[in-house]
């Protein structure tokens, strides 16, 4: 845009007939002159943030409700702070739960980069804007916020359209949320609050956990063994068929090892949800010995994350658990291979928490409750006041 006043005046906005007036609603090159203007604004006065998509993972379909989410990328890019005395809320309450942390603030963005820093680098649910539910990250204070509202039209259109989005958010409640971003600062709020069980490993496992890698359970998982004939794979025979399969989606099957290559195949599952059979796609060649069948684990299989991982005292701690625990299994890390079988675990107590009493309540309502009776709580069918 270029503008001049030439030869050099008094330029009055009010004489509507002034060559040098500018009209903020008549004209995309002056209302691109104002918005360069804001943008400027806020690279000066603002704060760098990070913007933090929501992704849904399961949702249930008749509430329309969000169960299970993820938050895997984080944007830098900066915004206003509309806060001058302090986070606005009701701050710290006393609660008979314990002090609950209320804080909310506002993050004025331009919606020219949040386009640009943003929205031209991800999927968001909610195209072209913040969407309610996503998270801010502010670095400075280290704080996590959750936008709960996205104003567009403060302020209004006294500038002929709008520049900004206003994001009112609250001080984010983390409620097992996969935090994955690859910003260590944001992703340590996943490992501090999310649930955490420890496990003690049976001696005679080998290698070592990675602090953040994924690790699966086998105690569902098929197992099988290839046959070759001259230097190719000619059969693949189940000595377990594994439980719990779909047979809409059997699993994918990789033969590795055996000095040959070019070897493939397919599983077929039964209703019941049993590997049965295999098809060999494909026999490869220079096999001398028999590959090494490797079946994708069962979906009913254990998965969890890695929090922390001692050798020494085999002790494993995980987070994001999903399935339950069998000491005849074997945990495998996805990353470092790792392969240890659980000796002993606590899934009641939270090792992320000083307070958790969970295993301890279990033990004492023991003698309180006689678990033992088929109706602990009372009679049926009794009509007087004996038993």
């Amino acid at each position: 845009m270029s503008y001049s006043n030439t030869p050099a005046n008094n330029c009055i906005q009010s004489d509507y007939d002034s060559a040098c007036r500018i009209n903020i609603n008549g004209s995309e090159q002056e209302q691109a002159f104002f918005e360069n203007l804001i943008v400027e604004s806020i690279e000066i006065y603002g704060q760098a943030i990070y913007y933090i998509p929501r992704t849904r993972v399961t949702t249930d379909d008749v509430l329309n409700e969000i169960q299970e989410s993820s938050f895997d990328s984080a944007y830098l890019c900066r915004a206003y702070v509309n806060n001058v005395e302090g986070w606005e809320g009701q701050g710290e309450l006393l609660s008979k739960f314990g002090i609950r942390i209320e804080d909310k603030t506002t993050f004025v963005i331009s919606r020219k980069k949040f386009t640009e820093k943003v929205d031209d680098n991800v999927t968001l649910a909610v195209e072209g804007r913040p969407n309610e539910g996503d998270l801010i990250w502010f670095p400075v204070t280290k704080h996590l916020f959750e936008i709960k509202f996205v104003e567009a039209e403060r302020p209004f259109y006294q500038l002929g359209k709008g520049y900004v989005w206003e994001m009112q958010c609250e001080l984010f409640e983390y409620s097992d949320e996969s935090i994955d971003t690859g910003v260590a600062d944001i992703d340590a709020v996943e490992t501090t609050f999310a649930n955490s069980i420890k496990l003690v490993m049976d001696p005679g496992g080998s290698g070592d956990f990675s602090i953040g890698e994924t690790l699966t359970g086998n105690l569902y998982t098929a197992v099988a063994a290839a046959t070759i004939t001259g230097d190719a794979v000619t059969s693949i025979a189940a000595s377990n068929g594994g439980q719990y399969y779909n047979s809409a989606l059997p699993p994918t099957v990789t033969l590795t090892g055996g000095g040959g290559t070019g070897a493939t195949a397919t599983a077929t599952v039964s209703a019941a949800g049993l590997v049965t059979g295999f098809t060999i796609t494909a026999g490869g060649s220079g096999y001398t010995s028999a590959p090494t069948v490797v079946i994708q684990e069962s979906p009913k299989d254990i998965h969890a994350e890695v929090k922390s991982w001692d050798n020494s005292t085999r002790e494993l701690q995980i987070i994001n658990r999903t399935g339950t625990f069998n000491v005849a299994e074997y945990l495998k890390g996805e990353t470092s291979g790792a392969l240890w079988s659980p000796e002993s675990y606590n899934t009641l107590n939270n090792t992320n928490s000083t307070y958790d009493q969970n295993s301890l309540f279990e033990t004492l309502d023991d003698d309180i409750i006689d678990w033992t009776e088929g109706n602990p709580f009372g009679y049926t069918g009794n009509d007087s006041d004996t038993f």
